[in-house]
């Protein structure tokens, strides 16, 4: 993947990224869930179905959460980003933006 260091803000976007992304998210969720899932059962195959059967929804869900986010053209503002603490501030909390 490109880093917006190497091309700037302005760069033409990865069209690939939210594959990429998706995937990798994929692979976190799959670990986690089968992780939670044997804790809770004790049962290798309870916690492998658990595991690929609800990550792979969210999965596909995510990806095209994704795409209707670019498609919406939801861009980050440079200074404050998608995060958290941006979503706070604006629904009256206190984000980073206050704490500056």
């Amino acid at each position: 993947m490109k880093s917006i260091f190497q091309h700037g803000c302005c760069a033409p976007r990865d069209t690939q990224a939210p594959l990429a992304k998706t995937l990798s998210f994929a692979v976190l969720h799959f670990s986690i869930a089968f992780t939670v899932a044997y804790l809770l059962t004790g049962s290798v195959l309870t916690g492998g179905l658990i595991a690929l059967i609800e990550p792979a929804c969210n999965t596909v869900a995510f990806y095209f959460h994704e795409r209707l986010w670019l498609r919406r053209g939801a861009k980050a503002d440079r200074e404050r980003g998608h995060g958290h603490g941006n979503l706070s501030g604006l629904l009256g909390g206190q984000g980073r933006e206050h704490q500056r």
